[in-house]
């Protein structure tokens, strides 16, 4: 997923280790019509990404129904959830971006 200008990250979470497979996360973007994109995929413990599903909502507030679905499915199966990802964020220069994000 690609952040456009005039979209901004709308949220990344992440579940912790899942031993055998990796660690699932999922990302949204807020594109600048005020719906959002988001992506939900698998990052094996080999690097590889698989995309699991992706989709838009109608708004950032509908982002937590997407959350609250996956996270009682990953609960179900492995016994974790997701929560908010800690990252930094760089403009293309280079620069330390501190704006909104989750």
């Amino acid at each position: 997923m690609h952040v456009e200008h005039g979209e901004e990250i709308a949220g990344m979470w992440v579940s912790p280790h899942v031993p055998g497979i990796g660690v699932y996360k999922l990302m949204a973007k807020k594109q600048q019509d005020g719906t959002c994109e988001w992506v939900h995929f698998q990052q094996r413990e080999d690097g590889t990404k698989k995309v699991l599903f992706r989709g838009n909502v109608e708004s950032v507030e509908r982002l937590k129904d997407v959350l609250d679905t996956t996270n009682k499915t990953l609960a179900r199966i492995y016994g974790v959830s997701m929560l908010v990802a800690e990252f930094d964020t760089y403009t293309l220069d280079g620069e330390k971006y501190d704006g909104p994000a989750q």
